[in-house]
């Protein structure tokens, strides 16, 4: 007896897939090669970032020792680890890393924000003097007025004789004290 051809068609392997409930996704092959590539740009900034912000990110043994390896890579060799990095994250959930890594980021625009707002009230204390230094003592009351009002003192007379910022600078330092003993 010979099989019809509609009974060899049931005798495929693996074409169990009969049920209706099953969904098939269908990923197109550029959302896995933009996907690749993100990836790849990943591993490039966890290649880009220190040693002890690398410690700060949940990486396992084999992708932290890739990463270490392209650091230390130059031009093609680097290119080509970088894809190994992408391919690697491609194979863990990257997910954890990201949010590490967007922490990070997150620290250190808050720190040049900090930078900023410590510049501009360092220039308000050169320009308004005493009005400006009550502002810093209600911030933070800890503050010495005298060192504050020297260092204005010492500081416009630097801008007066066209000499280098030193004063400015030792009130920036001064303040990023402040608010690093603050918080």
């Amino acid at each position: 007896m010979t099989k019809q051809p509609e009974d060899w068609l049931d005798d495929v392997p693996g074409d169990d897939i009969e049920d209706e409930d099953d969904e098939i996704i269908w990923v197109s092959k550029s959302e896995i090669k933009r996907d690749a590539e993100e990836l790849k740009r990943l591993g490039a900034e966890l290649v880009d970032l220190g040693k002890n912000a690398l410690d700060k990110i949940p990486l396992d043994v084999d992708l932290r020792d890739a990463i270490e390896l392209a650091q230390r890579i130059k031009m093609e060799g680097r290119r080509r680890q970088l894809q190994l990095i992408g391919k690697m994250l491609r194979q863990r959930d990257v997910e954890p890393i990201r949010q590490a890594l967007d922490k990070l980021k997150n620290r250190h625009n808050q720190q040049v924000v900090l930078f900023h707002k410590l510049e501009h009230l360092r220039d308000r204390l050169i320009v308004e003097g005493d009005d400006a230094v009550a502002e810093v003592l209600t911030l933070w009351p800890d503050a010495d007025r005298q060192q504050l009002r020297s260092l204005i003192r010492n500081a416009k007379k630097e801008k007066e004789g066209n000499k280098p910022p030193k004063s400015a600078r030792q009130i920036f330092q001064y303040l990023r004290e402040l608010a690093e003993n603050e918080g």
